[in-house]
């Protein structure tokens, strides 16, 4: 089980508390890991990724095991301990301003 941290709104919306956890099947990438979430969750469908080009969309980041994976391929194969459960894979909210 991916184990999978999003921000408050997001699981406001979703209507969740705490983590999720969500069997993906191997490959494990982001893309996967996405694709879990808003089949299990289709109220956030469009909240993290753009309907039709499936980017990110602005402000949100992706990390796992300490590293920003927001500009890696979205088919590039998750950390082990991701795919183990042992570490959470994060959607966080980035903060804009100066």
């Amino acid at each position: 089980m991916i184990r999978v941290v999003i921000p408050y709104h997001l699981r406001t919306l979703a209507g969740v508390s705490g983590e999720v956890t969500l069997a993906v099947s191997a490959p494990v990438t982001v893309r996967a890991v996405l694709d879990a979430l808003e089949t299990r969750y289709p109220v956030l469908r469009g909240t993290i990724r753009d309907h039709v080009t499936q980017e990110r969309r602005p402000f949100l980041r992706f990390f796992a095991c300490g590293q920003d994976l927001s500009h890696e391929s979205p088919d590039m194969p998750l950390p082990d301990t991701v795919v183990a459960g042992t570490d959470p894979f994060y959607v966080i909210g980035a903060i804009a301003g100066g």
